[in-house]
């Protein structure tokens, strides 16, 4: 059904053979400009799709918005409604509510083949690890609404949640990839706990290998660090073994992100294809973190 006629509901045909994947995902701005926030929360909410290894078809907003900043509504729609159709899908619809504090996100429809959804607890013992972006965005968000964030800065962290997962996820599908998540809320230590203890076994990852936005450490440094850092390192208490210093880097392994990257467990020698793939052919920076092993007494190692 097109959108000219204002039918009571969205209609879309499923590609034959295909099974449905449905996520939801809104939050509160996390950045000034109403454009970047429609387009970030855009590609968070989806985020989960392309994480399965599916493909989104087309989503309904999801807003709580205060009245009398109705022009910044449309900004952030307008924001929304340009990412989702930079991932090839359609905004068919949504709903709003008067609300005291703004909120925006999307409820999102995908596909995927079912003998190629990518699970998060599927991760082989002799896989590696890949993250395909860098970590950083809560302690760069709570500085930006502390106006403490150096305008740099916060272009980065900017350009790295607006950007879709799209083609990361379509490179781990052609590359048959075991296991796949995506880094948001949880943190990056958060979501691969999920991945070890789905799996039944245990990730070790190498610290400095990480990528991070650069500035996020002196931002954690200052103190800046988000109230989901600390839910996240108490939620992993007894399940995270640490051999390193625990500094403003370490901070930056629990803290939460938005519109994070995938993480990837993949046999080595995909890893190194997956890798220089999507730098030589999208400019994408992907780095190898970690690696998995057989169970042992925790789910994580940090070295």
């Amino acid at each position: 059904m097109g959108l000219g006629t204002n039918e009571d509901a969205a209609v879309y045909r499923i590609p034959e053979g295909m099974a449905v994947i449905h996520t939801l995902d809104f939050f509160t701005p996390v950045v000034d400009d109403p454009y970047d926030f429609g387009q970030i929360a855009a590609a968070n909410a989806l985020s989960d799709i392309y994480a399965m290894g599916g493909e989104p078809m087309f989503a309904l907003n999801v807003v709580c918005w205060p009245s009398c900043y109705m022009d910044l509504l449309e900004r952030t729609l307008k924001g929304g409604w340009d990412k989702v159709k930079e991932a090839g899908a359609v905004v068919t619809g949504g709903h709003s509510i008067d609300d005291d504090e703004p909120k925006y996100g999307l409820s999102v429809i995908g596909y995927v083949k079912p003998h190629a959804i990518v699970r998060n607890s599927t991760a082989r013992v002799g896989d590696v690890l890949v993250l395909t972006k860098p970590l950083g965005t809560g302690v760069i968000n709570t500085a930006i609404k502390g106006d403490l964030c150096p305008p740099e800065v916060a272009a980065r962290a900017v350009q790295v949640m607006k950007a879709l997962n799209k083609e990361a996820s379509r490179l781990m599908v052609e590359l048959q990839t075991s296991a796949c998540t995506d880094i948001t809320g949880f943190g990056f230590l958060g979501h691969a706990y999920e991945m070890a203890s789905g799996s039944g076994v245990t990730l070790v990852i190498h610290r400095n290998a990480v990528p991070i936005i650069e500035g996020a450490v002196e931002l954690a440094q200052m103190g800046l660090i988000p109230a989901g850092t600390y839910r996240n390192k108490d939620y992993l208490k007894g399940k995270v073994a640490l051999s390193c210093p625990e500094d403003a880097m370490t901070d930056l392994l629990f803290d939460p992100q938005t519109s994070g990257g995938l993480l990837i467990a993949m046999a080595e020698d995909k890893a190194a294809t997956f890798v220089s793939e999507l730098k030589e052919k999208f400019h994408i920076e992907a780095h190898i973190v970690g690696h998995v092993i057989a169970r042992e007494d925790v789910d994580i190692k940090v070295i």
